[in-house]
């Protein structure tokens, strides 16, 4: 079977020869009327970083630092998602207020005491986001005010929803050469009086 099929040409490597940097490699230029699928991170691409949610915040903060990354998808023993944890949940103020709210130390705590959970999170469809731009894309984010959203697709084999897509802003703001912080104005009077009992 092998014989149907010519091999390919070889070279052997020249002195100039380097490693590819991802970060380094020239990238189209990037503005609010690019698609959006531009800017996500593709999930069916890219292993999404997972962490346990009875994983302490040490190492799940380590875990971010060894790939570089500032957010982690929390999961169960089925690889079930339960959340996902950001760097400002590990080193904000979510620690501190658990440790008040429940009497726990710092070394006690897990992940899924900091972690935004699942029912907590706006997602995308892949649909939506496949036929609209960037400029689209920021809009929502700052109505949303997350600086992540998660996009979603059905698989055709079970029936559930997917996590195959990942919006940063911080990865956008690289990419347009333009700041991007969304700060999120409280909906209702009970997230007002959260934030003033609890984050004052």
């Amino acid at each position: 079977m092998a014989n149907e099929y010519q091999p390919l040409p070889t070279l052997t490597l020249p002195r100039t020869t380097d490693l590819v940097q991802l970060e380094q490699r020239p990238h189209p230029p990037i503005n609010m009327h690019s698609p959006a699928l531009s800017v996500m991170t593709d999930l069916r691409l890219v292993n999404p970083v997972g962490i346990r949610g009875d994983a302490d915040l040490r190492e799940a903060h380590q875990r971010m630092i060894s790939h570089g990354i500032r957010l982690l998808f929390v999961h169960d023993d089925d690889g079930s998602l339960l959340g996902i944890v950001t760097a400002v949940d590990l080193l904000g103020e979510r620690p501190i207020q658990c440790m008040k709210e429940h009497g726990k130390h710092h070394a006690d705590l897990q992940v899924s005491d900091v972690m935004t959970p699942r029912d907590k999170l706006d997602a995308l469809r892949l649909e939506d986001v496949a036929a609209a731009n960037v400029g689209q894309l920021i809009a929502t984010m700052k109505q949303l005010g997350r600086q992540h959203a998660l996009v979603l697709e059905i698989n055709s084999g079970n029936g559930h929803y997917e996590v195959c897509g990942l919006f940063s802003t911080s990865h956008m703001a690289r990419l347009l050469g333009m700041p991007l912080s969304f700060i999120r104005v409280p909906q209702a009077l009970s997230e007002i009086q959260y934030s003033l009992l609890y984050t004052g």
